[in-house]
Order: structure tokens, then sequence, then C-alpha cells
């Protein structure tokens, strides 16, 4: 069974939320191919795998930051969402394709850690080009002083007085 779901439509799914980067229970559903009610009652029926520190329901603040990121809407009478959606993070998303237990939910669960591992790799990298660039200012800070003086001298507003162009009546 070929599942296509690419790196970049799991990485535009993956959310920073209390500081823990999570994936929501719709999104996931999605993925898995299950209705979002029967992942989470997979989940409800397997709570000692899904600790509150890599499972968490958001709130109401947090869904509606989350809504309005997505661009969707919640109107009260368009159907919807009755809870506020779970979340959960990477250890817990490798948690879920034991519960679903299906080809497909390997195969996506294959597809997010993925995602997951190449987003922390283009963490680790930016950290050391900001690191570096740092030890490069350091060092060099001093040589081109006479560079920087100059460009906050052009920077400044001119106090000379300029001389008027044109036609004098």
């Amino acid at each position: 069974m070929d599942i296509s779901i690419t790196l970049e439509v799991v990485k535009r799914k993956i959310y920073l939320v209390r500081g823990h980067k999570v994936m929501v229970d719709s999104d996931l559903a999605e993925m898995y191919g299950v209705e979002t009610k029967n992942l989470n009652k997979a989940v409800k029926r397997n709570l000692s795998r899904f600790p509150s520190d890599f499972m968490f329901q958001l709130t109401a603040e947090e869904a509606a930051a989350l809504r309005f990121q997505n661009g969707t809407s919640n109107q009260p009478g368009k159907g919807g969402r009755h809870y506020n959606p779970y979340v959960f993070t990477e250890q817990r998303v490798a948690m879920l394709s034991s519960i679903l237990n299906s080809d497909r939910a390997v195969q996506v669960n294959i597809a997010i850690m993925r995602a997951f591992v190449q987003m922390r790799e283009l963490a680790v990298s930016n950290r050391a080009i900001t690191r570096r660039l740092d030890e490069l200012e350091k060092k060099y800070d001093s040589q081109f002083r006479i560079v920087f003086d100059a460009i906050r001298e052009m920077m400044e507003p001119s106090t000379k007085k300029m001389k008027k162009i044109g036609f004098n009546k």
C-alpha cells in the first residue's frame, strides 16, 4: 500500500505548543485514515501509553490560536468540534501506530518520524550557523569599526544647510 504523504505535508502539520512540537488529533486522524473520534477512543483505551507531558488537550485560547493559524473557523451551528483538540508530541505519535495496528498507520508513522528528524537536524544546523556568526562578529568587530562608524555617519541626518536649487524670484 502506497501512502502519498510527503514530508512537506507532515511538516506543515507540526506546531509548537507549550514548548513542544506537536501534531493535532484531527490532522493525525486524517493521515491515518480514521475518524478523529475513533483515534481519540483508541488513545483513551490505552491512556497508560500517553502520559500528560506527551499528550494534552489544548485550552480554548490555544485552540483558537491554532484555528487562526490554520485559517479555519469553528462557528456555532456549523458543525465541527464540541471540545478542544488533543495534541501529541513526537514520542506519543510514535505510539499511535501501535494502538491503531494497521499497515497504513505504520507507513504514516514512518513519514511523520522522518519529518520530525529532518526538523530537528535543521534546528541543530541553524544553531551552529548562528554560533559561528557570533564568533566571527566578535573576532572581526574591531577590524571593521571604521566601516561601521562610516555607515552610522551616513545614516545620521545632515546638519549642513543645503543650498537652494532653482530660480529665485
